[in-house]
């Protein structure tokens, strides 16, 4: 029994050593020489047990090893120091080499004699080619950054001191990479950026995150600033622990200047572009106000003159009239380029609306031109502001005046058509109703038609119009949901077309407030005291003599202070006071007013398109206006909010 232990376990380890594929292990005698041989051995070295035992092992190393000493050098290292390990190229019988990991270690017996070397060795050629694989993609990174120089690519820890540096960091922020290395990234900041936190909030979001990317200033190791375009991506390792940032920085200064030139550039064509706009506007606007005032200054000296020999003046006062009621269209006209006005859309009947215009027309348009209007018996109402629509009519009906110089024939005409979205892009599908005016003039070319709505473009000639006649009528219609179309050839005539929607039962009425503005109020049939403001001599002295006409008293102030200081030492009936003046405005005034006289009816009076957001809901009145307009609205003031008329205070004697 005793003997049989030791034999059995010598065949178990025999029988283990045997079994084993992955590594080659076998004996070595003290001289080198292979006496076992295993599986693995066999499996890749290639020689079978016959042919290798006996042989010298220093066969599997490479001529270069073996000339050099390397085998022997193994088996004394492994003698004298217990182990000898190493890795390097080995042969295999077929002549290929492989990578090996060789362990030697000596063997000796009881007694402590050597007796030989147990060597094992594994094949590693696999991890070796992955291995150089890795380092020849890591050296093609390395060189890949090392030579960009318009990026500054480099490498943070997880705190953000800099671990890497490239030559483009270097050629832009000035620091070696003896210099940085081991610095805190936050360096390259502003103070007042390091002061607020600005680096650690980028290295928060891009480990939250997994990037940030910003634009800003940043320093460089001269102290000069470059405006960068920064990009933070966080690192981390296959079990998702960060590691570190890589942050990529691009110096976009130059670009940056050249935004801000080419934006300043910009702002200058802009500039240019608005000037000429404006000597275009003056120009033409200079033009119709002369031809305006001419008139006007005209008739009335006329009048003067004829007023002394008692003549009849009637036609040189309608001509002034005339003359002021067109100066009001076109300063209406300025108003609406000049503000995109609020509309006030409601159902308008458009045969009834050109019926009612038909003495404004014949009045502007004169003798030469014959007026030919064509309607169906039937035609829906149209959705648009009444106002607007007779204005936008009247400029379309003047420029196709302008069109016949020798005079003729002007239609306009009105149908409605259902449209599909897909015949008129600049329409949805919807009925509408098309009012056109006609004019047999002299037409326009492809460049002109092409031009035509341009703000400011006229064919009049310099200062001979202000050209926002179609500009205005297209920039109406798109308000009220439709648009506006050209058609002209050269000798043929024009055709403008105005295209608006069809109302709907839905579409709200007139309100209250608006009915009673537009009734034909009454004049006032009890006199009031009014106060009247304006910081215009004339057009105070004009207010005061046109409600005095109407049988009132009036009282006048030149300024909003002016007024509360005369209404400090007695009592009115209603305020008329102008809105643009200096220190106080109108709509002040009446703040002014509900606070010191509550429910004291205030009316104001402005040349302007629009009024402070607060003050539209009170009583307004535009200029210019004629004294049924001035008489109407002191009527529709003369309702307290109760719908009940103001009466004039018992025995009125006003205390001033």
């Amino acid at each position: 029994m005793s003997t049989a232990a030791p034999e059995n376990s010598g065949n178990r380890f025999e029988l283990l050593v045997q079994s084993v594929t992955d590594y080659a292990i076998y004996m070595l005698s003290t001289n080198g020489t292979v006496v076992s041989w295993n599986a693995g051995a066999r499996r890749f070295k290639g020689y079978e047990a016959d042919e290798i035992v006996g042989e010298h092992f220093s066969r599997f190393y490479t001529p270069e090893d073996r000339a050099a000493g390397i085998p022997a050098l193994a088996l004394d290292t492994a003698e004298r120091e217990g182990r000898f390990e190493a890795e390097g190229w080995r042969v295999r019988k077929d002549g290929t080499h492989f990578w090996a990991n060789v362990v030697i270690d000596p063997i000796r017996d009881s007694t402590g004699k050597l007796i030989g070397f147990a060597k094992v060795t594994r094949d590693l050629t696999e991890r070796r080619l992955a291995q150089e694989a890795l380092r020849a993609s890591e050296e093609r990174f390395r060189l890949l950054v090392e030579s960009v120089t318009d990026y500054a690519i480099y490498m943070l820890d997880p705190v953000g001191t800099i671990t890497s540096w490239n030559p483009g960091a270097q050629r832009f922020k000035g620091y070696t990479a003896e210099e940085i290395l081991g610095q805190n990234f936050s360096r390259f900041y502003s103070e007042e950026d390091r002061m607020a936190g600005v680096p650690s909030r980028a290295l928060e979001t891009a480990s939250r995150e997994g990037r940030f990317e910003a634009e800003g200033w940043r320093i460089r190791k001269d102290g000069s600033r470059f405006w960068a375009s920064v990009v933070i991506d966080s690192i981390r390792n296959p079990m998702g622990t960060l590691i570190g940032f890589a942050k990529i920085t691009r110096d976009l200064t130059e670009r940056r200047e050249a935004q801000l030139a080419l934006e300043e550039a910009r702002e200058t064509i802009f500039q240019s572009q608005k000037m000429d706009a404006i000597g275009k506007l003056t120009g033409g606007v200079a033009h119709d106000f002369n031809n305006l005032l001419a008139v006007i200054m005209g008739s009335l000296d006329l009048a003067r003159q004829r007023l002394q020999t008692g003549a009849d003046i009637s036609r040189y006062i309608d001509n002034a009239m005339t003359a002021a009621d067109r100066g009001a269209i076109l300063t209406q006209r300025m108003l609406a380029f000049a503000r995109k006005q609020e509309l006030k859309l409601r159902n308008v009947d458009c045969p009834a609306l050109v019926r009612n215009m038909a003495g404004l027309l014949k009045s502007t348009l004169g003798s030469t031109v014959t007026i030919e209007t064509r309607f169906p018996l039937i035609l829906n109402a149209a959705h648009a502001d009444p106002a607007q629509l007779e204005l936008a009519l009247l400029n379309l009906a003047v420029n196709a005046r302008d069109a016949m110089p020798e005079g003729g024939r002007i239609i306009i005409e009105g149908m409605e058509a259902h449209l599909q979205a897909e015949q008129r892009p600049d329409l949805g599908t919807g009925d509408y109703v098309r009012l056109s005016v006609i004019d047999e003039g002299e037409g326009m070319d492809e460049a002109t038609l092409s031009r035509a709505r341009e703000p400011f473009f006229t064919t009049k000639g310099v200062g001979k119009g202000t050209g926002l006649g179609l500009s205005m009528v297209h920039g109406f219609a798109q308000q009220c949901g439709g648009s506006l179309t050209i058609s002209s050839e050269p000798g043929q005539g024009t055709t403008v077309s105005l295209w608006l929607p069809v109302a709907t039962a839905s579409d709200e009425p007139l309100d209250e407030a608006e009915s009673q503005a537009q009734a034909p109020y009454p004049l006032s049939d009890q006199p009031l005291v009014i106060l009247a403001v304006d910081d215009d001599d004339l057009v105070l002295t004009n207010t005061a003599g046109m409600l005095e006409e109407l049988g009132h008293t009036v009282f006048q102030a030149a300024s909003g202070a002016d007024a509360l200081r005369v209404l400090g030492e007695g009592e009115v009936d209603l305020v008329i006071t102008d809105h643009a003046m200096p220190q106080m405005t109108g709509a002040q005034l009446a703040d002014a007013l509900d606070e010191s006289h509550p429910g004291l009816p205030v009316i104001i009076i402005t040349g302007y398109a629009e009024l402070p957001p607060h003050a539209t809901k009170r009583l307004r009145l535009d200029k210019p206006f004629k004294q049924a307009d001035l008489a109407r609205i002191v009527s529709l003031a003369r309702l307290n909010r109760s719908g009940e008329r103001l009466t004039p205070l018992p025995g009125r004697a006003p205390r001033f």
